[in-house]
């Protein structure tokens, strides 16, 4: 039994650093038991969120980010309509202002007050934020072939840098380094976006720092955590939040339960620093979006 219990263990083991730690500082990583009393240095509590119901026009919710990082209202997106939702997180019905037709609508962001939303193929929806007062938005710019042909679901955007970072869901089919891409772009005041460097997110340090190769990791949102300056990267498929660097260097991995994240797929910091992540619905469950309070 004693024996049982040392594999348990160390098959749950994961990788945890102090997210507080300026980049520039060493990147080490510290492996500890999921199950056993070694303290996590994640500055949220993954067992205990606040947890928010959305209202049905929401049940596919498939991406959330805030303005200014405000947590009074989230917008969102589902992966089957071109609509933009918002709401207060309590409140039980969403207003939506339409801006493409149906369609495989995967992640959004805010920079520069206009609104960017991703479609899988890597197509980009962009329109400023006034449109949203009016059932329809105008000035809608579509822009296709900016990334290479490929998956993608996560998209995200560093306004203190002007910087909108796009993630393919897969590894490169034709690289036999394990590794998703992340594509970099400059956002100019004319809405433009212009290439600025490509990052990799390496699958092998993945798994290393993970303890687990069972599957490959195929990711879901990406959003920055501007205190730390770290990105956390979520993947729905393997239940894993993956934290990185300023550079996307894997620093530390933390397992999700299934049973409170039924497929989570979007990912948000507000101006204090909280962490929300959302959940598509399931046969017993609506589509949530939960929200771990910053430890003191």
């Amino acid at each position: 039994m004693a024996s049982g219990l040392l594999i348990a263990s160390a098959f749950f083991s994961v990788s945890c650093v102090n997210s507080n730690r300026d980049d520039k500082q060493s990147d080490s990583t510290e492996t500890v038991s999921a199950g056993g009393g070694e303290k996590s240095n994640l500055p949220y509590d993954l067992a205990n969120p606040v947890k928010y119901n959305m209202p049905q026009n929401l049940f596919e919710i498939s991406g959330i980010v805030f303005h200014n990082g405000d947590p009074k209202e989230v917008f969102a997106i589902q992966d089957e309509d071109g609509d933009l939702f918002h709401l207060g997180l309590t409140d039980k019905e969403s207003k939506f202002t339409k801006f493409g037709g149906k369609g495989d609508y995967e992640d959004l962001t805010i920079i520069k007050n206009y609104f960017i939303v991703l479609k899988s193929n890597g197509e980009l929806h962009t329109f400023p934020i006034s449109e949203l007062s009016k059932p329809e938005a105008a000035n809608v710019t579509k822009t296709k072939g900016l990334v290479p042909k490929a998956e993608y679901e996560g998209l995200a955007a560093d306004e203190k840098n002007n910087m909108v970072y796009i993630l393919t869901k897969d590894s490169k089919p034709d690289s036999k380094a394990k590794a998703s891409s992340i594509y970099g772009f400059k956002f100019g005041d004319d809405a433009s976006l212009k290439p600025s460097g490509e990052f990799s997110l390496s699958h092998k340090d993945i798994e290393k720092i993970s303890g687990s190769s069972k599957s490959r990791f195929r990711p879901s949102a990406l959003a920055k955590n501007q205190k730390t300056n770290e990105w956390y990267v979520l993947s729905s498929v393997n239940k894993l939040l993956v934290v990185t660097d300023t550079n996307f260097k894997v620093k530390a991995t933390y397992p999700l339960n299934p049973s409170l994240f039924n497929q989570p797929e979007g990912i948000a910091f507000d101006r204090d620093n909280n962490l929300y992540i959302s959940n598509e619905g399931g046969t017993l469950a609506a589509g949530n979006i939960l929200m771990f309070k910053l430890k003191k």
